[in-house]
């Protein structure tokens, strides 16, 4: 089999995978299921992916490579400023953890991993089939280039002055990822407006995109109220 008949069926398999998995979910998923879909022998299935903890991952690889492009398109822009280029990234990062659900959770899903894998002691709480996948070790390879992009993003801000020279720009760079995972993570509760929160889901975003431009650019400032002096008559 060529090289090129290889890369054909693995993308095959892939992509059939991502779909069962969008429409059914991880758990519901089997890998007999995905050769049927994909109308290849379960063998030959096997062969190209171990396992679907395996196949998995190497959806989760693709994951991440959507998610880098988004930061790809940014700051590849000439002219853009640090702030507009980290601006841009945020309004996309948010449409795409809403329009890709199943990669977004593959890319949260694969950094809850990484907290049990850094610590050795947690590490063997990891499925062990995740570990043996050889896509498993190319996402410890990858997983940060978009933090690296986004980190440059934030250095560009800081030479151009659109954003605070005294930030450091990974701490900062992770703290605005952070806030990003928070914000998708609280669009549920949001959506289901209570009478005792004053908030709707149309302004939550934009006025979340103006916090954290505020915060990067240091123009938010405590601000004693002012008495207003009014006559009763």
């Amino acid at each position: 089999m060529g090289s090129q008949e290889r890369s054909q069926k693995e993308k095959l398999i892939l992509d059939v995978a991502i779909k069962l998995f969008t429409e059914k979910g991880y758990h519901a998923t089997i890998m007999d299921e995905v050769a049927k879909n994909a109308k290849i022998s379960k063998g030959l299935t096997y062969f190209y992916y171990k396992n679907k903890e395996d196949l998995y991952m190497a959806v989760t690889k693709k994951a991440f490579d959507e998610l880098k492009d988004i930061f790809r398109d940014a700051i590849k822009v000439k002219g853009r400023s640090g702030l507009e280029m980290l601006t841009e990234v945020a309004y996309n990062y948010i449409d795409f953890s809403v329009k890709n659900k199943m990669y977004y959770e593959a890319i949260l899903n694969f950094l809850g991993i990484l907290q049990l894998y850094n610590d050795t002691k947690l590490r063997e709480k990891i499925d062990p089939k995740i570990l043996n996948s050889v896509h498993f070790q190319k996402l410890l390879e990858i997983h940060h280039d978009s933090a690296k992009i986004g980190i440059q993003m934030v250095s560009n801000g800081v030479k151009d002055g659109s954003i605070r020279p005294e930030l450091q720009p990974e701490v900062t760079f992770y703290t605005v990822w952070t806030m990003l995972i928070g914000f998708e993570r609280l669009l549920g509760p949001v959506s289901l407006e209570g009478k005792e929160i004053k908030i709707h889901i149309d302004n939550f975003r934009p006025g979340f995109i103006k916090l954290m431009q505020d915060m990067l650019k240091g123009s938010i400032q405590a601000q004693r109220p002012q008495a207003v002096q009014a006559s009763l008559f």
